[in-house]
Formats: C-alpha cells, structure tokens, sequence
C-alpha cells in the first residue's frame, strides 16, 4: 500500500482456515485489515471449483441469448417482489440510468396476504417467489446451488469476522437462522461507444451485508472508491471480490465502512458477465451492535450520516430503500404508496 492507498485490490486467502492457529489468526488479520482500510478484497483459497463457476456463467450465457419475448415473460415489471428481468435501461442508481440487463433471483418465502400487507413493516412485502423462465428450466437447478454455496461461505466469513472483531464466533449467526434474504443477480454489461455515457452502474454502496462477486475472467470495469480516487478491480484468477454492506457499517459502528463503487461499460463489440451474490439476514433481523475492543472503538468513527441516504440496523428497511431508488416502475406498479 503506497502513501496515497492500494494500487489494487488486497488479497486474502481462506485456505489459511485450514491450517494451524497461526495460519486462522493471520486469515482474520489480513480480512480485518482489508475491511477496515478498503471495504473491498479478492478472496483466494474458497474452495468452489472452477467447473462449478464455468457451469454458473455457461447458465447465464443461455440466459441472456433467450429471445426477448422468454426473458420478457419473466420480467420484474410483474413482481411486487422486486424478482425477475430487467431490461437495458430498467434500474437507475442515483436517479441515472444503468446500462446493463439482468435477472434479479433471491431466497423464496412465502409472500404477504392481503391483510398482512395491510399492518406488516413495509418491507416484508419484499418476500415472495422469484419467477423462474420456463424456457430455461435448469437455471432453478444451477443457482439454487449456487445459493447453497456461497450461503455456507458467506456464514464462514461471518464468523471469523465476529473472531477478529473480537466477539464470540457466533454473534452474527442469529440473524441468519430464520429466513435470510439472499439474492443472486446475472448480470450483462454490454459494450458502449466511448464517446457514450459509460454508467455500466453507477456509484453505490451495498445495502446489506456482504457480497461475493464473481467476474467474467478477463473482463475489467469494477472500480472501488478510495479517498478521493478510483481503484480498478479487475477479476483475478480463482478469486471472488468481496465487500461489505451498509449492515456491517451499522453492526461495527463505522469501524468496517460501506464503500462506494461502479461498473464502466466495456469496450465497443465486448461484453462483461458477472454474478453477485447478496449474503443479507432475514428482512426484519437487526444487525447486532459489535462492543469492539478499546483499540478497535477508537478508530470506529461512527455510521456515515447521509440524510437522504439513512443506515438501519434492520436489513429489511435498507433493503426496500435500496429496491424503490433502483426500480421506480415496479414501485410504481406495486407499491405506489411508498412512493
């Protein structure tokens, strides 16, 4: 790291899980130094094999080369649950529009009748099924288990976060036992002229917790937000990116700080791929509040007060802020009382 900040991303490398104490305690330094500093790492060492990832972007390949109408059938426009695809030009991020297409797919539970819709937190209404394309029926199949997958390692994060926070193991895992809100977006980013506007998405903060991002090797455009710069992240080798949300800010009091990030468009005739994975509680869990160790707490410097930009400890209220900004026709279809 130079006097100005890292030239790129930190690698951390979970493979050091498994080895001796002093292997686990240099895994939670280097993950504790990671997110205090930058927000964003490159995760090594994970353990899902790079025939599950090919499989995971060959899915989402057949995906996005459905005719329009099949991808229209399960548009989000349908969804009260904010589920399903997005055309180029659907989401915005900061009242801009995002240049990308994608389907929006997370942990199905049962959706709110019409008398709970009535006296229910606002937010539940975020529950419900996804809708699946029954043009691709082996899309259910691939990312149900993509969600098994990163679930167990988000979890495996958690916990040693809790260690080197200096809290027990499982201080997280009660907002995570019942109903945890996942999500799982395929996403594409086509090639835009470089004279155009280059918003693949533009700059933005997670609302939840932490996210594995997967990239298409080879394909550039992520930059993280370091100061008063942009730090490219292109995808390395075997490695997930990594970032915290907007929850774990709340949970650690500003000591583990959301960060601000975008994606520019590719190059003419190009395209980008990539897969997020959202590792969020369940809607109405609190984060717990984190009591950091006295060398930790003073360089906590509190959650970023933004007005129009407000942090809650409960997921579900960052979620549905979050949702409502990106999707104002869905909002508008279904929920034009929230807005």
């Amino acid at each position: 790291m130079t006097e100005s900040g890292p030239a790129t991303l930190p690698v951390v490398d979970m493979s050091l899980l498994d080895g001796d104490e002093a292997d686990q305690a240099a895994f939670r330094d280097a993950l504790l130094q990671a997110t205090h500093e930058v927000g964003f790492f490159y995760l090594v060492g994970h353990g899902i094999g790079r025939d599950v990832r090919e499989e995971l972007f060959a899915t989402a390949r057949d995906f996005f080369a459905l005719p329009d109408d099949d991808k229209f059938a399960v548009e989000m426009l349908r969804s009260p649950h904010f589920r399903g695809y997005t055309r180029f030009g659907g989401e915005y991020t900061q009242g801009a529009i995002d240049w990308r297409e994608q389907i929006d797919l997370a942990a199905e539970y049962e959706a709110l009748d019409d008398d709970a819709r009535a006296t229910a937190p606002a937010y539940l209404r975020l529950d419900g099924p996804n809708l699946w394309p029954p043009a691709q029926p082996e899309l259910r199949d691939v990312l149900t288990d993509w969600q098994d997958r990163c679930s167990a390692l988000g979890l495996r994060l958690m916990r040693q976060w809790a260690v080197s926070l200096g809290s027990p193991e499982d201080v997280f895992d009660e907002a995570f036992a019942h109903h945890p809100s996942t999500l799982i977006k395929l996403v594409r980013y086509p090639g835009r002229e470089e004279s155009a506007d280059r918003q693949g998405v533009g700059a933005h903060k997670d609302p939840g917790v932490l996210t594995l991002l997967l990239v298409e090797p080879g394909k550039g455009g992520l930059q993280v937000q370091f100061g008063d710069r942009w730090i490219d992240a292109p995808p390395l080798d075997d490695a997930f990116v990594v970032n915290i949300g907007e929850a774990m800010e709340f949970a650690t009091d500003g000591y583990l700080k959301a960060t601000m990030h975008r994606v520019q468009s590719p190059p003419p005739g190009t395209e980008r791929l990539s897969v997020p994975f959202f590792f969020n509680p369940a809607l109405a869990s609190t984060m717990p509040k984190i009591d950091l160790p006295p060398a930790l707490a003073a360089q906590a410097p509190g959650v970023t007060e933004d007005p129009s930009n407000p942090i809650s400890g409960t997921f579900g209220e960052n979620m549905l802020k979050a949702r409502l900004r990106a999707h104002p026709d869905v909002a508008a279809r279904h929920h034009a009382d929230l807005v």
